[in-house]
């Protein structure tokens, strides 16, 4: 056997290190001191000869060679992790973990989420909500639901990115709101604030404008940004304005009378929904049967979702 492989246990917290950038992040995530991983890695270059990090403001930054063994070593960890699990099964009474925006959680998951936990009581469900694009193996997550084109590009090796369906986008504001402004045509949503997303690629408003011929759009001034779609409803729920939003996300609004869609003119770009899992988790049984209900679950929202 190659006597290098004897580093295995530091080439543990060398992957865990290039991964996050970090010696701190490291240590915390391998329940040792920063201390301990720095030592570790200088053991490691000592002994294989060669540099691998270079400490760059306050990121820990890989070096060619660095780049090279964290490459195999991410691969080989993976790995190993896959065939671990396909030689267990958990079976279905256990814990889940689900991933997704913070706005579909909280809008849509969340207020469905009870009907799983009646029907599965033996499966104990942990929501993240997050905005950002979780490292589902290195953070424990069993399941994300992603949104947009970018998921498949941005899904990791060996985990299964699985189409689910897709969002439409609509204009939504208070009653109160469209009444007060007169909303009578397109045109007339110049005279509002509008909630825009940051960085929003699909909900965005100038695409929206060409798609109900508005004019002189570019002139608009009175602009609120937030960071996610939970607080854009928010703010219109409360009167301040008109946004862009998922369907999915306000038609519990809608059906309430609490808001409205000025104008029926979908969003031309729809924004398709995915399933982000690994094929050979040990908890694929409970995995299996959580999908099935949120498929299902989704099939009776689209099914029941009032016409725009």
């Amino acid at each position: 056997m190659d006597k290098r492989l004897k580093h295995l246990g530091i080439l543990r917290g060398f992957e865990s290190a290039a991964r996050h950038n970090s010696y701190s992040k490291a240590a915390d995530e391998l329940f040792i001191s920063q201390a301990a991983v720095s030592q570790q890695m200088r053991q490691l270059e000592q002994a294989l000869g060669v540099k691998l990090f270079v400490r760059h403001k306050r990121e820990m930054q890989l070096t060619p060679s660095g780049k090279t063994l964290y490459q195999a070593t991410h691969e080989a960890f993976n790995t190993l992790i896959r065939a671990l699990n396909s030689i267990q099964d958990e079976g279905i009474p256990g814990s889940l973990t689900i991933t997704s925006t913070q706005s579909f959680a909280s809008l849509w998951l969340m207020p469905r989420l009870y009907r799983f936990s009646v029907k599965h009581p033996q499966v104990s469900i942990k929501i993240a909500g997050s905005n950002h694009i979780e490292d589902l193996r290195h953070s424990h997550i069993d399941l994300a639901i992603r949104f947009g084109a970018g998921a498949r590009q941005q899904t990791q090796s060996g985990l299964h990115c699985e189409a689910f369906g897709e969002e439409e986008v609509y204009p939504v504001c208070t009653p109160a709101l469209a009444k007060e402004m007169n909303l009578k045509k397109p045109q007339d949503i110049l005279k509002c604030w509008l909630i825009n997303l940051r960085n929003a690629s699909l909900n965005d408003w100038q695409i929206w404008f060409s798609e109900a011929g508005i004019e002189n759009h570019q002139q608009h001034k009175m602009w609120t940004e937030v960071t996610s779609t939970d607080l854009a409803l928010s703010a219109v729920l409360s009167g301040h304005g008109i946004t862009l939003s998922s369907k999915s996300l306000f038609t519990q609004y809608v059906d309430t009378g609490q808001l409205v869609i000025p104008f029926n003119i979908k969003h031309p770009l729809t924004v398709p929904r995915y399933l982000v899992y690994d094929n050979n988790s040990a908890k694929k049984q409970r995995l299996a049967l959580f999908i099935a209900w949120l498929k299902e679950e989704m099939s009776i929202y689209e099914n029941t979702a009032r016409p725009a």
